[in-house]
């Protein structure tokens, strides 16, 4: 399975260092991994993806905490949460088919951010699964270029879990 953590640092050089250090002599890989800026200054958050079953994510979480700049560690794998990535995505695109990849673009709510001759770049930002979602689609056109950010997430105070919603309302 798949985690989500959600980890506060002192804003330090080398803290990224120590933490992916932590994991690589552990032998365990992150799948995703981005960083920036936290509300309060010199502080950041780190969301990374992570596999492995709840008893290893524990002993990660216990490893992190024992390094001297981690603030907080959080598994938000189950909390509802607001998930989103940036991807840019260049896409083959001749006079004969530029008109469809743009409209697949609008459908996936992309925006065009680059065009040439025989190419369109697409910005495109939301959860992990509209990228895969629209790369199937993209794909017979040709895919030049892809570009991730990796997930970002953070805990809905509202509780609202939206995945539960998405498929009691995919039942009915």
């Amino acid at each position: 399975m798949k985690h989500t953590l959600s980890v506060l640092v002192e804003d330090e050089a080398g803290v990224l260092s120590r933490i992916s250090s932590l994991f690589a002599r552990r032998g365990f890989n992150i799948e995703s991994l981005a960083v920036g800026p936290a509300e309060q200054g010199g502080v950041s958050r780190i969301t990374m993806v992570v596999p492995g079953d709840d008893r290893v994510i524990e002993q990660l979480t216990k490893q992190l905490y024992k390094l001297v700049n981690v603030l907080k560690v959080q598994d938000i794998t189950e909390i509802p949460c607001v998930e989103r990535e940036l991807m840019l995505l260049k896409v083959n695109a001749t006079s004969s088919n530029r008109s469809e990849v743009i409209e697949i673009s609008q459908i996936f709510r992309a925006r065009i951010v680059d065009v040439a001759e025989d190419s369109v770049t697409l910005e495109v930002v939301g959860d992990p699964g509209k990228m895969v979602a629209i790369m199937q689609v993209l794909q017979k056109f040709g895919l030049r270029e892809i570009a991730r950010t990796g997930k970002i997430s953070l805990p809905r105070e509202s509780g609202v879990n939206t995945e539960l919603l998405k498929s009691l309302q995919a039942k009915v």
